[in-house]
């Protein structure tokens, strides 16, 4: 019992730096604006990340190659779904739907997570776990309403919303799917994801560029794509995977309302948006609903 305590501090460490970690890069996808498009983004980030992870991998994929030939449609379902997916819809959205809008659907995530695990798994949702999940929601419905909820109630649904809606149900698809992760090292799980990834991406670059739409990179944008595909791309999905592996989908779907506020702190420091006293009561009901759900979980 007393082994446990340790993996799962390690699991919450693991979770808050993969939090941080997207928090930047939907900092940096609204940095490569006008200095790259989406698709071209997202297949260019795949592209280097799974050259990145085939260098220091190769050996141990050599090992696993049997278990990844075996789990390969899995595999790049799961690379084309939570790595793919998720950033061509989340980029696409921001070019129809306002950030307020995105945020708050992608606040989500969790609520989607639980009920899924609930409709296939029949797995139970504790009182204390939907109180800290209604928790988060308010701290992040706080932010994305800048203070002030009653402008909640003027949100309209657009194009934008509803392929941000998708993009929610896509990325709560791939985390639930974790639970049938193949006994794969970590190298060797992040380099079949990766690959899948890339391969999902090309024929959305293709029709990009067929359309007129495709921008590559400037020097700025390569500089954007450079930071996605090392951090966000691979650290991050790393970091992410093993947390669900000590601690469960449920809970660890919860850190992901952590996201939208760690992407308004490092918006406030990188970008100089000002900081309101919101921002420090949103920070609190995330952080603290975060608290709750994992005090009263229900034992495994």
């Amino acid at each position: 019992m007393t082994d446990l305590k340790p993996a799962t501090g390690k699991a919450y460490l693991f979770l808050l730096a993969t939090a941080l970690i997207w928090g930047g890069n939907a900092v940096a996808g609204k940095m490569a604006v006008g200095h790259a498009s989406p698709f071209m983004l997202t297949l260019l980030r795949w592209i280097i990340a799974l050259c990145l992870i085939l260098s220091v991998s190769m050996p141990q994929i050599r090992k696993d190659w049997p278990i990844i030939r075996r789990n390969g449609l899995y595999l790049f379902l799961m690379g084309a779904t939570g790595f793919t997916g998720f950033n061509v819809l989340l980029y696409s959205a921001l070019h129809y739907t306002s950030a307020i809008n995105a945020v708050i659907e992608q606040a989500g995530m969790p609520f989607v997570i639980f009920v899924a695990n609930f409709l296939i798994f029949r797995m139970a949702v504790t009182g204390g776990q939907v109180v800290g999940f209604m928790l988060t929601l308010c701290g992040i419905a706080l932010t994305a309403a800048n203070g002030d909820l009653r402008t909640l109630l003027g949100l309209q649904l657009n194009f934008g919303d509803l392929l941000m809606l998708f993009a929610v149900l896509v990325y709560a698809a791939y985390t639930v799917g974790l639970r049938f992760k193949p006994d794969l090292h970590w190298k060797s799980m992040m380099a079949a994801t990766a690959a899948g990834a890339m391969i999902a991406a090309v024929p959305l670059a293709i029709y990009e560029w067929a359309s007129g739409a495709a921008q590559f990179p400037d020097a700025y944008g390569w500089g954007v794509v450079a930071f996605i595909a090392i951090f966000p791309s691979l650290f991050a999905q790393i970091l992410f995977v093993r947390g669900v592996e000590i601690i469960g989908s449920n809970r660890a779907g919860l850190f992901i309302n952590l996201v939208p506020i760690f992407g308004m702190l490092l918006s406030i420091g990188l970008i100089g948006e000002p900081l309101h006293p919101y921002h420090i009561i949103s920070l609190v009901l995330v952080l603290g609903g975060i608290v709750i759900a994992e005090r009263y979980r229900r034992a495994a």
